[in-house]
């Protein structure tokens, strides 16, 4: 008999599966608009609809150090029609807040999307212009400087206190709730350094309203060839890669996940879209379910290492 019951269960969720999508998706991002997981969101829910046959609506949902929107996300039922937008800070919330949660278990990765480096940027006022002077002056004038954040936990925030470890400076954290609020302040010399998503701050660079100390992936980036990374301008062995990935709640069926995948790889590996994120300064990273999985877990256990031997806290 449990063989039978075990059968029929696998019968009906396969004919579920088969009839979803029946009515829209949405798309939870932790941001508000503005930022790359944001214009993340939008591609996909721009493209997705013309091969699912539903909308995908984009909500955004900022706040609380992105638990707002997780714990909304959690809420939903395992059913396929809510997505979730998670990116770095994703995998270091349990280790700088008591969660009800756990990312790696109660969330199904759908696919990894896009890997980016953070900038080091600074106001144009500031009187240094690369790292080493940066670090000079921080230590010359111990909490003079202050960085700006697009909140705790955020990849500035993590960004700049592994550099804040590793140089052992005393740079003062400012957080703000989101990456726009952060720049707009910066380009007004409101807050004086930042690190922050290449595409936040690139177009500024460009345009000779900030400047570019260093990039803080292990290799330059084609966006910036002329920028040093953080290693090459002073601070061996220093390495922070920003990510983005899309996510549902853990039980989903597995056919509605690799539905998901297939269709959302699709979008990602265009030829246009990764042209698109290319000017951004976004490299696609589009793959299986089961390899964000364990690039997520890799994550987690890498920030909690960082945490706590940085004795990062919440602010």
């Amino acid at each position: 008999m449990r063989l039978v019951f075990v059968v029929l269960l696998l019968a009906a969720n396969t004919a579920w599966a088969q009839s979803w999508p029946s009515k829209p998706l949405r798309y939870i991002v932790p941001f508000p608009p503005g930022a790359f997981n944001d214009t993340l969101a939008r591609t996909l829910s721009a493209e997705l609809p013309k091969t699912l046959g539903q909308p995908v609506v984009v909500e955004n949902r900022p706040g609380g150090n992105t638990i707002i929107a997780t714990e909304l996300a959690l809420r939903s039922p395992p059913d396929g029609y809510t997505l979730y937008g998670a990116a770095l800070p994703f995998s270091v919330i349990q280790s700088l807040y008591k969660t009800s949660f756990d990312v790696t278990k109660d969330f199904a990765p759908i696919t990894l999307a896009g890997v980016t480096p953070n900038l080091l940027v600074a106001n144009v006022g500031m009187p240094f212009n690369d790292v080493k002077g940066l670090i000079a002056h921080a230590k010359a004038n111990p909490g003079s400087l202050n960085y700006a954040s697009a909140g705790n936990g955020s990849s500035n925030h993590l960004s700049f206190e592994l550099f804040k470890m590793m140089t052992g400076t005393r740079i003062t954290h400012v957080p703000y709730k989101g990456s726009a609020p952060a720049v707009t302040d910066l380009l007004a010399g409101q807050v004086h350094v930042m690190f922050d998503n290449t595409p936040n701050v690139l177009p500024h660079v460009k345009a000779g309203k900030l400047k570019a100390l260093a990039v803080s992936s292990k290799s330059r980036t084609s966006q910036a060839p002329d920028v040093p990374t953080v290693d090459e301008a002073g601070v061996p062995g220093y390495d922070v890669g920003v990510w983005f990935g899309v996510l549902t709640v853990a039980g989903t069926p597995r056919e509605i996940v690799q539905r998901l995948n297939s269709e959302m790889v699709k979008v990602l590996t265009s030829a246009e879209v990764k042209e698109r994120f290319g000017r951004l300064g976004v490299d696609v990273a589009a793959g299986t379910p089961e390899q964000f999985s364990q690039f997520l877990k890799s994550e987690v256990a890498r920030w909690a290492k960082v945490v706590h031997d940085a004795n990062i806290k919440a602010d």
